[in-house]
C-alpha cells in the first residue's frame, strides 16, 4: 500500500515537472517574441497600442495565409536575417 502510494506520488512528481517545463518554454518563447516586438520599435512607433498592434499582426497573418503567403514569408525571413546580422556586425 505505502509502495503504491510512494509511485503514484513520483508519478504525480514527474507529471508536474512536465507541466513545468511546457510552461517555461512557452513563457520563454513569449518573452522572445516580446522582445522581438521591442527590437523592431513597434512599441514605440504605436505608442505602445495594443489594439494597434494586434491589428499590425492579423494583417501579416492575413498575409502569410493568402495567395502570396509563401512569397512574403521569404522576404520577411530574408528581411529579417539581414537586420540581424546587422545588428551583429554593429556590435
Amino acid at each position: 500500500m505505502a509502495a503504491r502510494h510512494r509511485l503514484e506520488a513520483a508519478k504525480a512528481r514527474t507529471d508536474m515537472r512536465e507541466w513545468q517545463v511546457k510552461r517555461r518554454e512557452r513563457t520563454r518563447q513569449l518573452i522572445e517574441l516580446g522582445g522581438l516586438v521591442a527590437k523592431a520599435d513597434l512599441v514605440k512607433l504605436t505608442d505602445d497600442d495594443r489594439t494597434a498592434l494586434y491589428g499590425a499582426f492579423l494583417t501579416v497573418a492575413a498575409k502569410l495565409r493568402g495567395p502570396d503567403g509563401a512569397q512574403a514569408l521569404v522576404l520577411f525571413r530574408r528581411k529579417g536575417k539581414r537586420a540581424f546580422e546587422a545588428e551583429n556586425s554593429a556590435q
